[in-house]
């Protein structure tokens, strides 16, 4: 799976999409919708589809799609290269929600959650299905959130859709299990093969499944933890683990807001202001030969004194 678009910014989201075949756009089709890496507290979640013509159904389950869940790494690489060469009948889309999106969204002021992110994704996947030709006649959906709201707004957005929401519908549906494997390949490759934007010299690429409760990975969560600026974008620096962490070893910053006191409401937190790196007077014990962290070096930040 070529993921070259993402790994060219993995900082942003990204749609990686298959041909469609000619089949899909003179058929009714089916269409399965399912989700890789939700849980994981590194790397991205991948929202993917497949869709076949109803025709084919038969066919597509003849190829032993099942749950990504339950197939080792070869077993669903293998699967999805039997889907690959299905291009006659077979096609498939995933929107890859990079961790920096997913935290930036979920701790904006205006709160957009795991499952507003979610759905939304799977609606414009689905619009782009349609936007391509596919003559999409059945959709079904591993839920998120319960199944009856969920299917119900569903078929509200694509009206003439017959939609079926279920729980575990990776295991009950072949079209929606081939969609669970194309997701989880796409996210064990981008999750392999990160590029670090950042400056952490040879990282240790163990990370133990990404999973909060995964020993390994807490333990790499503390060794890759800066405590001025946190994490790398590899992080989903939202996730409850990283913050708990981030609250006991990283420093303490005041951020000043219009409902704050600037420096004397940092003061009383025992904290300190932002605002105070930016103050004409220089910090008592300065020192001009003080080495800049590598934050501004690699941006090319410098101090200003007047703007």
């Amino acid at each position: 799976m070529d993921l070259s678009a993402f790994e060219a910014d993995n900082s942003v989201s990204c749609r990686l999409t298959s041909p469609v075949p000619d089949a899909c756009r003179t058929e009714d089709c089916c269409l399965g919708i399912d989700e890789a890496g939700r849980g994981p507290v590194l790397g991205p979640m991948v929202y993917g589809i497949c869709f076949c013509p109803v025709s084919k159904k038969e066919e597509l389950k003849n190829l032993n799609v099942a749950d990504s869940k339950t197939l080792t790494e070869a077993e669903r690489e293998n699967l999805f290269l039997k889907l690959d060469k299905a291009k006659s009948f077979v096609g498939w889309a995933l929107q890859v929600l990079s961790p920096n999106t997913i935290s930036t969204n979920m701790l904006q002021r205006v709160k957009y959650n795991l499952n507003a992110l979610s759905h939304d994704a799977a609606i414009g996947l689905v619009q782009y299905a349609l936007d391509c030709g596919v003559q999409l006649k059945e959709v079904f959906v591993d839920t998120v959130g319960p199944a009856e709201k969920y299917e119900e707004k569903l078929s509200k957005r694509f009206p003439g859709v017959k939609v079926t929401v279920r729980p575990k519908a990776d295991s009950l549906f072949p079209v929606v299990s081939a969609a669970s494997i194309c997701a989880k390949v796409a996210r064990d490759h981008a999750v392999k093969g990160w590029t670090f934007a950042e400056d952490l010299g040879e990282v240790d690429t163990d990370y133990g499944s990404g999973y909060p409760n995964d020993p390994k990975t807490k333990s790499w969560l503390l060794k890759y933890l800066d405590p001025v600026f946190g994490y790398p974008q590899f992080v989903r620096f939202s996730w409850s683990t990283a913050q708990t962490l981030l609250d006991s070893k990283a420093f303490a910053v005041h951020w000043d807001d219009d409902e704050e006191d600037g420096e004397k409401g940092a003061a009383r937190q025992k904290n300190t202001s932002m605002l105070s790196y930016f103050s004409h007077s220089k910090p008592t014990g300065h020192s001009p030969t003080h080495k800049t962290h590598r934050f501004f070096t690699e941006r090319r930040l410098q101090n200003v004194d007047t703007f």
